[in-house]
C-alpha cells in the first residue's frame, strides 16, 4: 500500500555516482544483473557472497504493476482514513502500548518519539506485523533497479541488501513490500543499514519478527529524519470564520500564537506551544475537515509523499493518544479519478507542473489548483471540485 518514503531518494548517495552510472537500467535482465554482480565486486563485496545473492535474483512482472497502479490514493481522506482506520486498529494498537509499554519508554526516551507515531505506523504498513508483504524482497529491488523509471532510487537498496546479506541480517527468500520494503514498519535495506537497532538484545537486527527491533529502528530512522522530540505532529482545530483561503496549505506558516491571534481553536484541548510555527490543513477543503500541522508533520512525509496516507497516519498517533474522532463537516463533493486526471490535464494544459496526469491530488496538482482559483475568484482551499472543473 505504501509509497516509496521520499527519504529514499536520499539513499541514492549510498552508491556514489561514478560506479551508479556503470550499471545502465534496462536490456537484458539478464545482463543488468551480471553488471550489478561485476559492480558489487569492484565494491569489495565477497566474491562468495556476491555468487551466492545475485544466483536467485529474478525478473518480478508484478511489481512493476503494483508499480504502475497506486489507484488507492485516489481516494479523499475521509474514506481513506475511514478504511484504514478500524476499531480494530484501534483496539489493537491501544493493547500494544500496554504490551510494549517498557520498549516505548525507552524509544521516548532516546529518541523523542512518541509512541502514537509509531504505533499508527505499525498499524497502517503491517496490522501490527500481521500482513508484511509476500512480494520476494531481492527480487522487487533488483526489478525496480532494473526498470528505468526510477533506477537512481532502487539500486542503491540492491547493495544495502547485499550487506545485510553478508552481515547475516537479510536472506534471499526474505518476503516484503512489492518495492522493497521489509519488516513490521517496513524499511529499505538502507535505513536498515542505517537505523537498525536490535532492541530484544539477541546480537541481529530481525524487522520480520522482532516487534522491539521494528519499533526501535522507526524510531531511530524519524528521529534521523528531523523528528523533535516533545513536540506535537497534527491537531484538529475549529476555523474562525472570514480567514484567508490561500494562506491555508503546507507552504505558508505562521507561529501558532499568530493563527489563534486570527481565531484559530483547538478543538480538543489547547493548541501548541505559540512560538511554534504551523500550518492549516484542510485536506477535503475549508468545508471538510481541519487540523493544524506542526513542524513534525513534515517528517512523515519522509516515510511517505501522499498527503492522504500521512494525513491518515499522523491523525491516527492523535487517536491512539486519547484525540477524539475527527469532525468530518461538510465537504463539497470532490472529483471522481476520471475527473481529476481531467482536471490534471487542463491544468498542464496551462503551463502548471500537475506531476504526472494519474488522478492523485498530490501537492503539484493542489497548488496549480489553488493558483487557479485565485485566478478565477474562488475560495483558494486547493480543494478541487466540479465547479472549478467547470470553470476550466
Amino acid at each position: 500500500m505504501r509509497l516509496l518514503p521520499a527519504l529514499a531518494a536520499s539513499l541514492c548517495l549510498y552508491l556514489p555516482a561514478p560506479l551508479a552510472a556503470q550499471v545502465p537500467c534496462g536490456g537484458s535482465f539478464a545482463s543488468f544483473v551480471q553488471g550489478l554482480k561485476e559492480e558489487a565486486l569492484r565494491r569489495g563485496h565477497s566474491p562468495r557472497a556476491v555468487d551466492q545473492f545475485f544466483a536467485v535474483a529474478r525478473y518480478d512482472g508484478g511489481v512493476i504493476q503494483r508499480d504502475r497502479a497506486q489507484g488507492f490514493f485516489q481516494r479523499d481522506f475521509v474514506d481513506f482514513s475511514r478504511r484504514l482506520i478500524s476499531q480494530y486498529r484501534l483496539d489493537r494498537g491501544r493493547q500494544n502500548a500496554v504490551k510494549y509499554d517498557a520498549i516505548f519508554d525507552v524509544i521516548e526516551w532516546r529518541y523523542g518519539v512518541s509512541r502514537g507515531v509509531l504505533l499508527a505506523f505499525w498499524a497502517l504498513e503491517t496490522d501490527f506485523g500481521a500482513v508484511q508483504g509476500d512480494f520476494n524482497t531481492l527480487n522487487a529491488l533488483v526489478t525496480l533497479a532494473h526498470d528505468c523509471r526510477r533506477p537512481g532510487l532502487f539500486r542503491p537498496q540492491v547493495f544495502a541488501a547485499l550487506e545485510l546479506f553478508e552481515r547475516g541480517d537479510f536472506d534471499t527468500a526474505t518476503t516484503g513490500a512489492w518495492a522493497g520494503e521489509i519488516g513490521q514498519v517496513q524499511m529499505l535495506p538502507a535505513d536498515i543499514l542505517e537505523n537498525g537497532v536490535d532492541g530484544d538484545g539477541d546480537g541481529h537486527v530481525r524487522l520480520k519478527t522482532s516487534s522491539p527491533d521494528a519499533l526501535m529502528s522507526g524510531g531511530k530512522m524519524l528521529q534521523s529524519l528531523g523528528w523533535r522530540a516533545g513536540e506535537p505532529w497534527l491537531q484538529e482545530i475549529i476555523l474562525p470564520g472570514g480567514l484567508n483561503w490561500a494562506e491555508t496549505g503546507l507552504d505558508t506558516t505562521r507561529r501558532v500564537s499568530d493563527w489563534a491571534a486570527l481565531g484559530v481553536r483547538a478543538r480538543s484541548g489547547s493548541l501548541g506551544p505559540g512560538n511554534l510555527s504551523a500550518s492549516i490543513l484542510l485536506p477535503m477543503g475549508r468545508n471538510g475537515p481541519a487540523f493544524i500541522a506542526y513542524p513534525n508533520f513534515r517528517v512523515f512525509f519522509e516515510w511517505n509523499q501522499s498527503l492522504v496516507y500521512v494525513t491518515t497516519a499522523a491523525y491516527l498517533a492523535t487517536r491512539l493518544e486519547g484525540a477524539p474522532v475527527y469532525d468530518v463537516r461538510n465537504p463539497e463533493p470532490g472529483l471522481s479519478g476520471a475527473e481529476m486526471k481531467l482536471l490534471q490535464q487542463k491544468l498542464a494544459a496551462r503551463g502548471y507542473d500537475v506531476g504526472g496526469i494519474d488522478g492523485i491530488l498530490g501537492a503539484r496538482t493542489r497548488d496549480a489548483v489553488r493558483k487557479e482559483q485565485l485566478r478565477l475568484g474562488l475560495p483558494a482551499d486547493a480543494w478541487p471540485t466540479r465547479a472549478l472543473l467547470n470553470r476550466l
